[in-house]
């Protein structure tokens, strides 16, 4: 029998050989590295995933702000998802949900800002500061005043109408004919100015000698766009894409100054109707379902993006 054999046959039947000093040694620097990050790991444990699952389990029970239901909570099983999913205004207010989301998060804002982005980093100075200082300004007003500010501007004597007068448009009352148009417009408008930035910052990125080559071979501004930038920006469309996505989602302020989910329910989004049974109604249990529902949807679309817009790997 060979030494070659001798050796294989000697590594099956031998001890388990003992674990490299150097194995060891990255294990304990792991660990090592991890012990400072326990303090701010509790912190989100606490603030963070402490009330999700509170609101998880009241989902599950029939707590109420009044009655006897607000001294002893039972739990009630699915029992309040069941009554929600009879509930047709429910169903509505998710249907609102989702047009609100996709209107004013993944097509208005993602779109919008990367267009100004593409003329912010293609406009001269004056263009530069004009356009940044327009869209970041509703970006950094406080929420409620962007509110008062959009619904002063949709109102049915508002300023809307007016410019709209000037060119001999009688326009409508849109916080009562169009509701859900005006405050898909107001969201576009208020949040804007996040995207821009994040596709400014990630334009910058894209190297300028790739995208001469691309113009010198003869290839447009469209195709430029499509097979050249947008590729190259992918981590940048996905990051904003999620983010302006659940920020939509949790809009309340703007709706509710707005509109109160009116008229009827024809703008009462999850957040609107969530708050709706929880304060209005005193029905905390139906309005910590809602929140739990609405948790799931923005994982969904979290989900979907990752794996739609995963980037390849370099």
């Amino acid at each position: 029998m060979s030494s070659t054999h001798v050796v294989a046959a000697g590594g099956r039947g031998g001890a388990t050989a003992p674990r490299p000093p150097a194995r060891r040694n990255r294990l304990g620097r792991s660990v090592g590295r991890s012990v400072p990050l326990i303090p701010s790991m509790v912190l989100i444990a606490v603030f963070l995933l402490g009330p999700v699952i509170s609101s998880f389990y009241g989902s599950f029970t029939d707590m109420s702000l009044t009655g006897s239901a607000a001294q002893g909570t039972k739990f009630v099983g699915l029992e309040n998802y069941v009554q929600l999913f009879q509930n047709p205004d429910f169903l509505q207010s998710v249907w609102l949900t989702v047009l609100f989301l996709v209107g004013s998060a993944i097509i208005g804002q993602n779109v919008l800002g990367l267009g100004l982005a593409m003329l912010m980093r293609n406009g001269n100075t004056v263009v530069r500061g004009i356009v940044g200082t327009l869209v970041v300004t509703a970006w950094i007003l406080p929420e409620i005043v962007a509110a008062f500010a959009a619904y002063a501007f949709f109102h049915d004597d508002g300023t809307f109408n007016e410019l709209l007068a000037l060119v001999g448009i009688h326009g409508p009352n849109w916080l009562y004919a169009l509701p859900m148009v005006a405050v898909i417009l107001a969201n576009v408008w208020r949040g804007t100015a996040f995207s821009m930035l994040v596709y400014s910052a990630a334009l910058f990125d894209v190297p300028e000698d790739v995208t001469e080559s691309a113009e010198i071979d003869g290839a447009g501004g469209a195709k430029r766009l499509v097979y050249i930038t947008l590729p190259m920006i992918r981590r940048s469309i996905s990051t904003n894409l999620m983010l302006t996505t659940l920020q939509t989602l949790s809009v309340f302020t703007l709706i509710y100054v707005m509109t109160a989910g009116g008229p009827g329910t024809k703008s009462s989004t999850l957040p609107i109707l969530a708050y709706q049974e929880a304060f209005k109604f005193s029905q905390l249990g139906l309005g910590t379902a809602i929140a739990t529902i609405l948790l799931v949807i923005g994982a969904v679309f979290s989900v979907v993006y990752i794996r739609a817009l995963r980037p390849e790997v370099d």
